[in-house]
């Protein structure tokens, strides 16, 4: 037993499975806290995923608790705004996704973290398009029985996906999510926040919507296509381009098999 022990005791039953260094040093000094950090770490009883956090480890969280119990403390300890958002979103909202990675958007870089069987996945994007983005008005509540994290919206995860594919598992699969998720989107809010979207990333969730016969909230993105250039569905494909979607702009050049 460590003199930290009590201070853990008490964190869980706050229902808290994290705590700070910053925070445990009103319970310890300085020396001793470092000792019993290094104890517990050794013992498999704390981990650090981040300078000067840490995380309770008990046996029934399986190497790590689920990231959605402490990824709003980490963020805000490491004051940064966030979303979760992409697979891990889309699952949350009801897709049927293989999220594998619980992943995250953040307005700078990150380095992702392996904690236990978890992996986070940290996107960046622009400061300027994710200041816009990020509103509460956009975004929703992912609670869990100690905490709440924030995600992305229907809508916003939709935009997500489709701009961010590569991460989202592939063109096929951010049809399957603009299948499932599509028709229980709000056709204002898609066209307001793709506003901040670069053009075709918006034209591409047009066509995968169209395809999924979501007509309604594809007809909202029909005027980012009006005045458009022409662009591959999948630019990083080495497939030549098929069919032309004269509506979206957008030169088939990816199979898509939601």
């Amino acid at each position: 037993m460590t003199p930290l022990d009590p201070y853990l005791s008490r964190q869980l039953s706050r229902g808290r499975l994290w705590f700070t260094r910053e925070d445990a040093l009103r319970t310890l000094p300085a020396h001793s806290l470092t000792t019993a950090l290094s104890q517990l770490t050794r013992k498999g009883r704390i981990a650090n995923p981040r300078h000067g956090f840490y995380l309770i480890l008990r046996p029934e969280d399986d190497g790590a608790p689920d990231p959605a119990q402490w990824i709003h403390p980490l963020m805000k300890h490491q004051g940064g705004d966030y979303r979760v958002s992409l697979l891990t979103a889309a699952q949350h909202h009801g897709a049927a996704t293989e999220a594998g990675r619980f992943q995250v958007i953040v307005p700078r870089q990150l380095r992702d973290l392996a904690i236990g069987r978890h992996r986070l996945e940290f996107v960046a994007q622009a400061q300027s398009a994710f200041t816009r983005t990020n509103r509460s008005e956009w975004l929703a509540e992912m609670k869990t029985r100690t905490s709440v994290a924030i995600a992305a919206g229907i809508e916003l995860t939709l935009l997500d996906c489709a701009r961010y594919f590569h991460h989202a598992g592939g063109i096929s699969a951010v049809a399957q999510i603009a299948r499932a998720l599509g028709a229980r989107a709000q056709p204002r809010r898609l066209a307001a926040i793709a506003r901040a979207y670069e053009n075709s990333a918006v034209r591409r969730l047009g066509y995968l919507l169209e395809l999924a016969q979501h007509e309604a909230q594809a007809k909202a993105l029909d005027p980012f296509a009006r005045k458009a250039t022409p662009k591959l569905l999948d630019p990083t494909s080495k497939l030549e381009p098929g069919e032309m979607s004269g509506r979206w702009k957008i030169a088939v050049n990816s199979p898509v098999k939601p």
